[in-house]
């Protein structure tokens, strides 16, 4: 190879670099591509899901034989026991024997509803809520029983309780026997509680 060979390719490749260094001057260094970042913001800016707030409350009067009857505020989940405790417990005018028969203790309570506690002699507005108004009898009044004294008894379940609730809601019951007529209990059932209610 010549010396003139030589310089004309010394020449080109100098001319190269100075074109490559002149484009890298005008788009810049080539950098690698940072990572994604997360889409969620680190510092809670995405909102969470709402935590779940405390249970409600329920709203009950407690009335009868009771130290301190009236309106109170229970927890969700609460039982008729709850609410008679937070209304002071039992008075001494309470009829404790009508009460174990009348008073689901461990039925769970409803916003709304009230409890009538039997007292002595069955006086107070709603004697007949839980009994049939009587002197102390206990027994439960078929007629105007609340669901948890329906409960109580033996051998009646939720489903036989409906099914009083809305027969004497349609009509009285005038007699015991209309409770198997009506298809309301079975004979068997009728036998087990027949000594413990009444029809007023």
């Amino acid at each position: 190879m010549t010396l003139v060979d030589r310089l004309a390719i010394g020449t080109l490749a100098a001319a190269l670099a100075v074109m490559g260094l002149g484009v890298w001057l005008a788009i810049g260094p080539v950098l690698p591509a940072e990572p994604a970042t997360d889409l969620f913001d680190p510092f809670g800016s995405v909102s969470a899901a709402p935590s779940t707030g405390p249970p409600g409350t329920l709203v009950v009067d407690v009335e009868g034989g009771v130290l301190r009857p009236g309106v109170v505020e229970l927890p969700s989940g609460s039982r008729i026991a709850d609410a008679i405790r937070v209304a002071g417990g039992y008075s001494r005018d309470a009829d404790l024997a009508a009460a174990a028969a009348a008073v689901n203790l461990a039925a769970l309570v409803t916003d709304g509803q009230q409890i009538f506690v039997p007292v002595l002699g069955g006086s107070g507005p709603g004697a007949s809520a839980s009994t049939d108004g009587g002197a102390g009898s206990g027994l439960v009044n078929l007629n105007t029983a609340s669901p948890e004294a329906l409960d109580a008894l033996p051998g009646v379940g939720p489903v036989t309780v409906q099914k009083i609730v809305a027969a004497r809601t349609e009509q009285r019951f005038r007699s015991l026997d209309e409770l198997v007529t009506r298809k309301v209990m079975t004979s068997s059932q009728l036998e087990k509680v027949r000594d413990l209610v009444t029809l007023g």
